[in-house]
């Protein structure tokens, strides 16, 4: 197993630079059931801030590339079952992507609750405001 950086995925799934979007290719298409790339939360969530921030891709676009990384079993995306649940909260309301998997994160280590002081947070990912 070998571990993919954020700028791998990107090159990968926007194909907008020929030399290293080729070599990211190369790379992504030899991995197997077998020997897998190592997709992390984090990669997973620098990957959803670069497509919206700095590629404006729509919601819908970003959801896509998430389930299909999910979906291939040449990669292994870490914690995939609460990457799941994130996803689908994601899907379901206005919360950011990053603030859906914080909450679930939580969850699936036992937290009571996810405190925080974004009201956003609170109304779409289902955290707790303090102060």
């Amino acid at each position: 197993m070998i571990g993919l950086d954020t700028n791998v995925l990107v090159r990968y799934v926007t194909q907008d630079e020929p030399v290293q979007s080729a070599k990211a290719s190369r790379l992504i298409e030899s991995l197997s059931a077998a020997s897998p790339g190592f997709v992390s939360l984090v990669t997973l969530v620098e990957l959803v801030w670069v497509l919206q921030a700095c590629y404006q891709s729509a919601k819908s676009d970003v959801v896509m590339v998430l389930e299909t990384l999910l979906h291939t079993r040449e990669l292994t995306v870490e914690h995939a079952d609460v990457v799941w649940q994130a996803l689908r909260k994601f899907v379901a309301n206005k919360a950011d992507f990053a603030d859906c998997l914080i909450e679930r994160c939580a969850h699936a280590a036992g937290c009571e609750y996810t405190a925080t002081f974004d009201l956003n947070a609170v109304k779409a990912a289902g955290m707790k405001r303090i102060g």
